[in-house]
């Protein structure tokens, strides 16, 4: 069973993270960060993840180290529940719509951290979330992966609709490139014979 745990502590933020690639959904999230507890419960879901978060962060100062510490240590769960990464089919896109909102995502299992950020939000908050956390979230997310990762706004006016439809797109792809091609178990998806 391809599974990971990360317990992260620092100054700012004291995490523990538990993540299951081949799991059903199921989710517990308490971030202290309510919207964020939000887009983590509907990742898990639309990615078919198990996924365990428990963070104590300080949001008496803002919610930024919390999202950002988060993003990380998923990231470095990917990583290391994808292991050697033998017989995963590497890459997976999706286009979807959130109401308005038309999000379009890819992500190639590459071994190179890359994020490619094309959303426009057009408020600096949905309630009491700073949306220019979203970045911050996705650049830690891929930084400890090591993954490529495109996020396109192709339509959107709904900053909230904006935001969940890419943590949805995004669980969806990540669920494609990390599923197991049974043709190719016993092969990583390189020429180089690495990823």
């Amino acid at each position: 069973m391809r599974t990971a745990v990360i317990e992260r502590k620092t100054a700012e933020t004291d995490i523990y993270l538990s993540l299951t690639l081949d799991g059903s959904g199921v989710s517990e999230i308490a971030t202290g960060c309510g919207f964020l507890d939000h887009m983590l419960t509907l990742f898990a879901k639309h990615g078919r993840f198990d996924l365990i978060v428990r963070c104590k962060g300080d949001t008496w100062v803002d919610d930024h180290h919390t999202v950002e510490d988060v993003g990380i240590a998923l990231g470095q769960a990917f990583f290391e529940a994808l292991g050697n990464k033998k017989g995963i089919c590497r890459y997976g896109d999706t286009t979807l719509a959130m109401d308005e909102s038309l999000i379009l995502t890819a992500v190639d299992i590459s071994g190179r951290a890359f994020l490619g950020y094309a959303l426009k939000i057009p408020t600096q908050k949905v309630g009491t979330f700073d949306t220019e956390l979203t970045e911050e979230f996705f650049l830690g997310f891929v930084r400890n992966s090591h993954m490529t990762l495109h996020l396109r706004q192709l339509a959107g006016t709904n900053s909230h609709h904006i935001i969940e439809g890419t943590f949805k797109s995004v669980a969806r792809s990540l669920r494609k490139a990390v599923a197991i091609d049974t043709a190719f178990a016993d092969d990583v998806p390189s020429t180089k014979g690495v990823l």
